[in-house]
């Protein structure tokens, strides 16, 4: 993922070059969590951020709105950032009190867990800043243990708990970001998840009494758990058919198709 070290890396360490005059970063998180279905053996798996409208758009749109009252208030200008903005959300919503970055590499809420989105409103306005809260993975390992790609790894440093996320070993990097054919030593990694991977989440203890989600939008706009067969016979057009509006257009049809191989693992013709 060339975007996080080429030129944009400089970009994210001040987010006075993404909006210049820029005194403050609000940051929201949006939760997502829903009851995952079971998926019996021929079925396949969606990571459950990805079942309802892309979130990109949702977590834009209240971002604006929020900027407009403020505007009401005092003026100011702003900027909207939304995972796709060179901008290190995490460690900007760690700053602003929402959590702590846990050592599966995800910001971890006490209440609510780590089942949210994440956004940002950079604005000229100048507000009293929040504080960061205490880690407290404390000694827990499950998210590094329940890991099937040992992808998360000691980095001897206090960022995220000591450990970081190997990408090149990630089932969500493999089945969503990587490009062309899956290494074939790597193909039974996936097992029956051809979007995302949840389990680094589904294991953690602050997941175990995380609520759920009473947005609209991210309700599941298709079967969170369809069979493989049915996948694997989707045309192009049913593809864009079933997934418009939703994150799973980021893997694309080819790409989609080559996790359902993977899962089957049987050969399959694009159409």
């Amino acid at each position: 993922m060339r975007y996080l070290t080429d030129r944009r890396a400089e970009v994210r360490s001040d987010p006075r070059n993404l909006l210049a005059g820029a005194r403050s970063v609000i940051c929201v998180g949006k939760l997502y969590n829903q009851a995952a279905p079971l998926a019996p053996e021929g079925h396949a798996i969606f990571s459950r951020y990805a079942w309802g409208r892309d979130y990109h758009e949702v977590l834009r749109e209240a971002l604006e709105r929020l900027a407009d009252k403020l505007g009401v208030i005092e003026e100011h200008q702003w900027k909207v950032c939304v995972d796709t903005a060179p901008l290190l959300e995490r460690s900007y919503a760690r700053q602003a009190g929402l959590g702590w970055i846990g050592r599966n590499t995800c910001l971890i809420n006490e209440p609510l867990g780590s089942w949210f989105f994440l956004g940002e409103l950079i604005t000229t306005l100048e507000l009293k800043p929040d504080a960061p809260p205490p880690d407290r993975c404390g000694t827990c390992t499950r998210c590094i243990e329940a890991c099937p790609t040992q992808a998360l790894i000691p980095d001897g440093g206090e960022q995220s708990n000591g450990w970081v996320l190997d990408a090149r070993r990630c089932i969500s990097y493999l089945n969503i970001e990587l490009r062309g054919p899956i290494p074939e030593e790597q193909r039974a990694w996936l097992g029956p998840r051809v979007f995302g991977c949840d389990i680094c989440q589904e294991v953690c203890p602050w997941n175990a009494r995380a609520p759920e989600t009473s947005e609209p939008a991210f309700r599941p706009v298709y079967d969170p758990a369809p069979r493989l067969e049915d996948l694997a016979a989707l045309s192009a057009d049913q593809f864009r058919e079933r997934f418009r509006g939703t994150a799973v257009m980021r893997a694309k049809y080819e790409g989609l198709l080559r996790n359902v191989e993977a899962a089957r693992q049987e050969p399959m013709e694009i159409r």
